[in-house]
């Protein structure tokens, strides 16, 4: 496993996302044994970066992680965790969800704490509040030990917050198919001129650059019919020294022990492997309709929809074109289909990507109409 350095902190290249954890049949509770089996392998195999939220797995995230690991030596894990910004109106709102937090986590100091998903408007509520202030005294009180901010708008916004506070460190999307989105490239490179070190998220955009169609799959096969389709991803990000960790969002063993296998064993792309990847983000954005990555901020749906399965059956359709593929997966969803939109856009203000949810909705329920498929 390789290992880079923020502020003084040894820490593995992959780091565990603690978002997509297992859970059981009524897919909200954690499945806790899977679960350990997961990180005890991730972590035995030098995994030490554990990155939670105050509301992953419907708030369980922190807790669960705050009670498994107790059983390792604390000074020889990271964990990182997130202000829920959008959720702040007064700095007793702050002091509160923190205090929540510690109590969840059930720890003395928190290693890596993120304002959550910073945008235009939340970094207006960061400065009126004081709130990095507020931080920065927790800092010198030892209860956290490094500042920073995850990231989802455009790259004058990131530029904004990022040069106006001594930041520790930043978390932002980036993948070779997000080069021009969000902060991007511009981003990436202004980080590294004003020496922020930067995590890593969405490094597959939501498993997508690690499930491609047959035809792109092949394309990578055709240069090593062994290498995890995933593997030029991280391969790609790994080459950008000031990417410090790389999160993945794992939620099997399988995913685990592939993801520690590419890291235990990463090469410089080659000049054949660069071009192809090229030639495939080509392919892909002329063809990717929704820049879902699954996250699943927008959910759950009050009117019952799965909007990241909905979006991921449509993009795989843009992909194939493969139009009995799609009516068969799409006619299995019943109730949760795009047609119980009923456009409240509750969805729509949650979504880090901007994306006009309920439109696309009405679009992907049209389509599915408009078929002759029988």
């Amino acid at each position: 496993m390789e290992y880079r350095e923020i502020n003084n902190c040894k820490i593995s290249l992959l780091g565990f996302g603690c978002m997509r954890f297992p859970t059981l049949e009524d897919g909200v509770s954690i499945d806790e044994k899977k679960t350990t089996e997961m990180l005890d392998y991730a972590i035995e195999h030098g995994v030490n970066y554990l990155d939670t939220a105050f509301p992953y797995m419907s708030g369980k995230s922190e807790e669960f992680v705050g009670r498994y690991i107790k059983k390792y030596d604390r000074s020889k894990l990271y964990i990182a965790t997130k202000l829920p910004i959008w959720d702040v109106k007064t700095l007793d709102d702050v002091k509160r969800i923190i205090d929540e937090q510690f109590k969840r986590l059930q720890v003395d100091y928190i290693d890596f704490y993120l304002i959550h998903a910073m945008n235009k408007e939340r970094f207006e509520t960061l400065a009126n509040l004081n709130i990095f202030e507020y931080l920065t005294t927790l800092k010198q009180q030892g209860k956290i030990r490094n500042i920073g901010f995850s990231f989802h708008d455009e790259y004058e916004v990131f530029e904004k917050i990022i040069v106006n506070y001594e930041w520790d460190f930043a978390q932002i999307q980036y993948n070779y198919l997000d080069e021009d989105i969000q902060a991007g490239n511009k981003g990436y490179s202004i980080a590294e001129k004003l020496n922020v070190p930067l995590i890593i998220m969405e490094p597959l955009k939501g498993g997508t650059l690690a499930n491609l169609p047959k035809h792109l799959e092949d394309m990578f096969k055709r240069i090593n019919p062994y290498a995890p389709i995933a593997s030029y991803s991280f391969r790609w990000l790994a080459a950008h020294q000031n990417c410090k960790v790389i999160l993945s969002g794992m939620s099997s063993l399988d995913q685990v022990k592939e993801n520690i296998e590419i890291f235990n064993h990463l090469t410089p792309l080659n000049t054949y492997e660069k071009v192809t990847i090229k030639d495939i983000k080509h392919l892909m954005l002329k063809n990717f309709k929704i820049p879902c990555t699954k996250c699943r901020y927008c959910m759950p749906c009050p009117n019952g929809v799965n909007i990241p399965l909905n979006f991921f059956l449509y993009n795989l359709y843009n992909f194939n074109k493969d139009i009995k593929m799609f009516y068969k997966q799409y006619t299995i969803l019943t109730d949760d289909r795009a047609s119980s939109c009923v456009n409240c856009k509750l969805c729509e203000t949650k979504c880090p990507q901007k994306i006009k949810i309920p439109e696309l909705l009405k679009e992907i329920a049209e389509f599915y109409d408009s078929l002759e498929v029988k």
